[in-house]
């Protein structure tokens, strides 16, 4: 690859980069590519920014395909000037960046580059910044893997200066397919407390898995069950997001959590903590702990940092809202469900109970047209009005008992979630996730939901949008009131000393459980 003009500049630079883009359009790029000649070809595609507190993905959205004589096919492949300022300007228009992307016919896995593709990709770096604000992002397809590799050119032009290389590159199809640049996520080594776990998928599969950064949203009945499932098949980076407090009313079904925290006024994160360091399996485990909800926009900032989300929130539409759209904007696909319980308002029995799962991603209905959000709610919400018991009790129905669970039946909430993962990631028999699904306890009947997309619907309507999504963002009273209220009760200097001392009994069993592991080996 080669390009016809050289350029200089310097532009800002985030400490990871990413590219992402939907299955649809990784195909029609492989169409673009990959010739039946064996030789390499180029094009150009506008991407919209997505950034989080440390991460920029560029979201790759529309290609530009080239009119005659923009480029030129001679065993490598040229480009004219003249394609790039139509991409740029075509980028600038709708706020986006430009992507220069180009084949290694017979090239296998994450991709280096000759000095041609550097030459060429440094030289446009600087207009194409000029032009729309944001730095050239290149990709390489390898045609015998179907691997992607991609850079950021941030930090200036030249032969001098050397991209950004991105961590990651994400197909978000039917499935997750993940290119892995190994320098800067190498893939983990499988230890003995992983051998059954890596023997059901195999080691390369238990290794892409391993490597993805999940952020499970709400540590609650379902949230907490699943950071610990994800941390004990050997997830490196398990994120959880919460800002509530482990209270005696949810004991019988926070499973993990006891009397004590309770008592101590643990958040349901210090909880969560806890447990995920006592089952983990990977070697270098980095845990990623969030006080604060999805609603407030340092936090929203956070999520965008993570390769995949698990929605675990109770009912209340603000957060799930939120959620919800970036599934679409930013391309990161949500697992989402829930449980609920239908029992005789007079005591008299349980009637039924149901769960539900589904991925969200563009091509799948959002949680609105799946029937498991009212957008119409949102701002009530918002308003706090939902925590309001003076506002519950006008309500329909408020009169009988709200938010049953129950710990025998929660499990089977979190084993759909997780199948949905597992289908995914991993696609078993080469099957990516099967849609929305719904089980019903009283019949133990089984079956997918045929929800489709509503014609007009907003949050999907916003696929691809990135930095210029619509989200209702703001100050989260409540969860700010939870945390206070929490951080005033444990100052007493009883529950002080007490929080001493049970996090000496914990950081105890911790060294002695290491003492004796390095004994042993020895």
């Amino acid at each position: 690859m080669s390009g016809r003009s050289d350029r200089n500049h310097n532009v800002h630079h985030a400490s990871r980069y990413s590219v992402v883009m939907t299955g649809e359009v990784d195909v029609m790029l492989h169409s673009q590519l990959l010739r039946s000649d064996g030789q390499e070809d180029l094009c150009l595609a506008v991407y919209q920014p997505s950034n989080g507190a440390e991460r920029m993905t560029a979201i790759l959205a529309d290609v530009v395909s080239p009119l005659e004589g923009e480029t030129e096919v001679h065993g490598n492949v040229s480009f004219t000037g003249d394609y790039v300022l139509r991409a740029a300007a075509t980028a600038a228009r709708c706020g986006g960046g430009v992507a220069i992307l180009h084949s290694h016919p017979f090239g296998s896995g994450w991709q280096r580059m000759s000095q041609h593709d550097k030459d060429a990709e440094a030289s446009f770096a600087n207009i194409v910044r000029e032009i729309t604000g944001l730095p050239l992002v290149g990709l390489t397809l390898a045609g015998s893997s179907d691997t992607w590799s991609a850079r950021f050119w941030s930090r200036g032009v030249g032969r001098k200066v050397a991209p950004e290389w991105c961590e990651s590159v994400r197909v978000i199809g039917d499935r997750l397919a993940v290119s892995w640049n190994p320098d800067l996520r190498p893939p983990p080594s499988t230890g003995a407390n992983q051998v059954r776990t890596a023997s059901c998928w195999g080691s390369r599969m238990q290794a892409d898995i391993a490597r993805l950064r999940i952020l499970v949203v709400g540590a609650g009945t379902l949230g907490m069950d699943v950071a610990v499932r994800l941390a004990a098949t050997g997830v490196q980076t398990v994120g959880v997001l919460d800002f509530d407090s482990a209270q005696l009313i949810n004991l019988d079904r926070l499973i993990g959590a006891t009397l004590l925290d309770v008592l101590l006024y643990r958040s349901k994160l210090e909880v969560t903590s806890r447990l995920l360091d006592q089952n983990a399996t990977a070697l270098d485990f980095r845990p990623e702990f969030i006080e604060g909800s999805i609603c407030e926009p340092s936090q929203l900032a956070r999520a965008l940092d993570f390769d995949l989300i698990f929605c675990c929130v109770d009912d209340h539409p603000w957060p799930r809202s939120v959620i919800n759209t970036i599934a679409y904007t930013d391309l990161i696909p949500v697992i989402d469900g829930g449980i609920h319980i239908d029992a005789f308002a007079d005591g008299g029995g349980l009637r039924n109970a149901t769960w539900r799962s589904h991925v969200l991603r563009p091509g799948r209905p959002c949680m609105a047209c799946n029937g498991q959000i009212d957008l119409g709610k949102v701002n009530v919400d918002r308003a706090g009005l939902l925590d309001d018991e003076s506002y519950i009790a006008n309500l329909p129905h408020a009169e009988q008992p709200q938010g049953q669970n129950v710990a025998v039946l929660a499990v089977g909430a979190t084993a759909s979630l997780l199948a949905q993962f597992v289908s995914f990631v991993a696609a078993p028999a080469g099957m990516g996730e099967p849609g929305p699904l719904r089980y019903s306890l009283s019949t133990h009947w089984l079956e997918h939901v045929e929800a489709t997309a509503r014609e007009n619907c907003p949050v999907e309507k916003s696929v691809l949008a990135g930095d210029r999504r619509l989200l209702l963002v703001g100050g989260h009273v409540v969860a700010r009131q939870n945390i206070l209220r929490r951080q005033q009760a444990a100052s007493h200097p009883l529950i002080k000393v007490a929080r001493v001392i049970d996090d000496a009994f914990s950081l105890l069993r911790m060294f002695l459980t290491r003492a004796i592991a390095a004994f042993q080996a020895d």
